[in-house]
């Protein structure tokens, strides 16, 4: 490879490095600062690609005389100093917004402060990648696209090593501030081989200034987090984070208790070794390990998922148990729970019939070999799509299959006291509904907290109080911190018959999710006569009020709730989004091809054009639009599969981008007339039969037994779905060129209005599609948006050949 082709090829791989590192790490710092919340996915990546195609826009629009050294040597330099201002700007959000402490930003919240925290990095990398382009353009002395396919390919490849290289050793070495720092330095010092005597004292001033920062960067990564956590939790003390593959780990203390934080999620609070009373500060936890326990006449083995750290693991090795299985995820927050957790718990962990497992509990589940007569599940409310993995159908099936005969699961969800708001009342009806799909019977107890008790046999779990209490003290049990009459006032019958009259009628009409459930009668009947008769009642509607992995309708519900409690005004959000019907798509889809028919009726089109200039931008969009709405289906699937994307984001991506840049490259060396609409076709016909084969394969992932050939399917439709996009773009540029813009115009136009289209699939399958209409209408709607591409370029050319007639 020749100098002048190497001083063109670095710095856009740099560029491409850069972006990626840099969009995963933002992606997740702004994950933190949302709660986990997978709705902010969409969002996120939506703002992102906007910021990105309205500043390749604008430097297609800059005049050919610019000095293109100079623009991008002030890009590179202004970089190095964004990416870090920007993570400063995140952790500070919470501060801008008028939510009480602990509270959650609602969706427009999200949508408001990423639009406006991305804009100025996205600028700045889409009006580089333009420069890069023209740069490498007139280095050929060409006219055409081929230095933008160049460019793309480039770009494409730097994006590949930058998430191989952070999924597989940044996440594990770096904070965010040293991995943008360190990007933003590689991409300036690339820009000073490059660079023209006019960009380069800019460029060493940034390189210089870099550097000198690297020292202070762990100060301003804790100083950030301080101020964001005042933010968030103002009364607590920051008392250390620790980083781990599944998201950072933040320990706050408040007196003598301890609360543990992982992406922004509370996971438990606990009594430290100084509290006077443990047992006190941890009430809930014994409460609910003793209600637990008790529902099951003689539990000897134990699974439980989550909760060990906050005080159920001392008690339930209280009971004369055989084994207890202890599943955490995250062995980061088990070892730094250690350091603050009282003698009692840590001396539980060490006993002989306790095994310590870290990893997935539902993979935990599907390999275990033994049975279990309570399984507990501890995991926080289902809010984010991840916790909300232990809320679904199937995972409730899995655990039906590890109870022995007789065997309980036992699984516990925030609430309120009536439990009749709209939102709360959604929630609570989908765990319970779920819950009935798999289990013959099912109890709900508590008011604040509901405890949801679920069992195959008959005769197991009670409402009866006087019968608990003969179970416990059967037990010998030594509770000093809890007393059996706490049986009768959680079984108290008027409420407790109350609450499951209201959890088993709601979500039967098919506007139940609209609505707050009916107040019941005066004196509800006994659970047993109400489980009875409840082949009497209509049907429960399925699409609202069963929660699945593929379909994650509980984790809206949880976020309804959330934001009615703590942003009212802006709750009409999510309930707009529970109002989205599948036929929603028929009117888009007729509009654009009667405008395919119509706009060529009115308009002039350049008589070198092929195709007329509406089908091929409506190809471009939707092009984005379909291999974003893909992307997120699968990042979706992947995380009910495996309960996680933040260590491997960058590696789920990098197989997209080496899918687009191999298939720019193939177009680039082995198709001479790219200015072909037949091409064009083909590829959105091709890509409307990728997104409907994955939409068919993707349900059945879960079942594959092998973990790795469960990844390798992952990573190959999400290679599919890039190399097909990257098919699309050197076509589109080159048939764009061919409508009279100049070359940097046209890559402009197709490289922004492509990421425009990425940012609406983005939006509309992060925030609606996938989360109420399912994971695989997200894979529907990408195969009929290109499919309507399709025809529409087949009815634009027809019209425009008519024409040119």
């Amino acid at each position: 490879m020749n100098e002048s082709r190497l001083s063109h090829l670095l710095p856009v791989l740099a560029l491409g490095f850069a972006g990626q590192i840099g969009q995963v790490v933002m992606l997740r710092e702004f994950l933190m600062v949302f709660h986990g919340n997978e709705l902010s996915l969409g969002i996120i990546l939506g703002a992102w690609t906007v910021w990105v195609g309205v500043g390749s826009r604008i430097a297609g629009r800059v005049r050919e005389k610019t000095d293109e050294a100079l623009a991008m040597s002030v890009i590179a330099a202004a970089v190095l100093v964004v990416f870090p201002a920007t993570i400063i700007a995140i952790r500070g959000l919470r501060a801008v917004f008028p939510v009480q402490p602990g509270a959650y930003l609602s969706v427009v919240d999200m949508l408001v402060s990423t639009a406006l925290v991305t804009a100025p990095v996205g600028l700045l990398l889409g009006a580089q990648f333009v420069m890069l382009a023209r740069a490498w353009r007139r280095g050929d002395r060409a006219i055409d696209t081929a230095a933008a396919d160049k460019t793309y390919v480039a770009e494409a490849l730097g994006n590949v090593v930058g998430g191989l290289l952070f999924a597989l050793l940044l996440v594990h070495l770096l904070g965010s501030f040293h991995a943008v720092v360190g990007v933003g330095l590689v991409m300036a010092a690339i820009g000073l081989l490059s660079s023209r005597a006019r960009g380069r004292p800019l460029l060493w001033a940034a390189v210089l200034v870099g550097i000198a920062s690297v020292p202070v960067l762990s100060l301003l990564d804790s100083w950030a987090y301080e101020s964001q956590w005042r933010t968030l939790t103002p009364q607590h003390e920051l008392v250390a984070v620790r980083h781990s593959r599944y998201g950072a780990v933040s320990v706050l203390r408040r007196e003598d208790q301890y609360s543990f934080f992982q992406s922004g999620n509370l996971l438990f609070s606990l009594a430290g070794p100084e509290a006077p009373d443990p047992a006190l500060e941890e009430q809930d936890a014994v409460v609910s390990a003793h209600l637990a326990m008790a529902q099951h006449p003689d539990p000897r083995r134990v699974l439980l998922m989550g909760g060990g750290m906050r005080g159920l693991l001392r008690e339930v090795v209280r009971y004369p148990v055989e084994r207890v299985d202890y599943v955490e995820l995250d062995p980061v927050v088990t070892s730094t729970a250690v350091e603050y957790t009282g003698e009692q718990t840590r001396l539980a962990l060490e006993r002989d019939e306790v095994r310590l497992v870290h990893g997935d509990g539902r993979l935990f589940l599907r390999g275990v070999d033994r049975h279990y007569d309570v399984v507990f599940v501890d995991a926080p409310d289902p809010s984010t799509a991840v916790l909300n993995r232990f809320y679904t159908v199937e995972f409730f099936r899995e655990a039906a299959a590890a109870l022995s005969d007789g065997g309980v699961l036992v699984i516990t969800a925030g609430s309120t006291g009536d439990a009749r708001g709209v939102e709360i009342a959604n929630r609570n009806a989908t765990i319970f509904h779920t819950l009935k799909r798999v289990f013959a019977h099912v109890l709900v107890v508590g008011e604040r907290n509901l405890h949801y008790f679920a069992t195959n046999a008959a005769g197991t779990i009670s409402e009866d109080a006087t019968l608990l209490i003969a179970r416990y003290h059967a037990s010998g049990v030594p509770t000093p911190g809890f007393s059996p009459r706490q049986f009768d006032i959680l079984l108290e019958p008027g409420p407790l018959r109350r609450i499951n009259w209201i959890l088993r009628h709601h979500g039967r009409s098919d506007d139940a999710h609209l609505w707050a459930p009916d107040t019941g009668p005066l004196f509800a009947p006994a659970v047993a006569d109400q489980e009875a008769d409840e082949h009497l009642l209509p049907p429960v509607r399925e699409r609202f009020f069963i929660n699945a992995d593929f379909r994650p309708i509980g984790y809206v519900h949880t976020l309804a709730y959330w934001n009615q409690l703590t942003r009212a005004a802006h709750a009409g959000a999510l309930r707009g989004v529970l109002r989205v019907r599948p036929w929603w798509i028929v009117p888009p889809v007729a509009l654009s091809l009667v405008l395919a028919v119509v706009i060529p009726l009115v308009r002039r089109e350049p008589s070198r054009s092929p195709v007329g200039r509406y089908p091929l931008l409506f190809a471009v969009f939707t092009t984005g639009l379909s291999t974003m709405a893909l992307q997120i289906a699968l990042l979706f699937g992947f995380q009910s599969v495996y309960g996680f994307v933040y260590e491997m984001v960058g590696l789920i991506v990098a197989g997209f981008m080496a899918g687009l840049a191999l298939g720019a490259w193939c177009v680039h060396r082995f198709v001479r007339e790219r200015a072909d609409p037949r091409l064009l076709m083909g590829v959105q016909l091709a890509i409307s039969i990728c997104a409907a084969l994955i939409a068919i394969a993707l349900p059945h992932t879960a079942g594959i037994e092998s973990p790795a050939i469960r990844f390798a399917f992952f990573l190959l439709v999400t290679f599919a779905a890039g190399f097909l996009n990257g098919v699309d773009f050197p076509i589109a540029a080159a048939l764009c060129l061919k409508t009279g813009a100049r070359a940097e115009r046209a890559t402009g136009t197709v490289y922004g209005l492509e990421l425009f289209g990425a940012c609406t699939g983005s939006l509309i399958a992060g925030i609606v599609v996938a989360p109420v209409l399912g994971v695989v209408a997200a894979c529907l709607l990408a195969a009929i948006a290109n499919g309507t591409a399709f025809l529409v370029l087949l009815t634009g050319r027809v019209m425009h050949g008519r024409r040119q007639a």
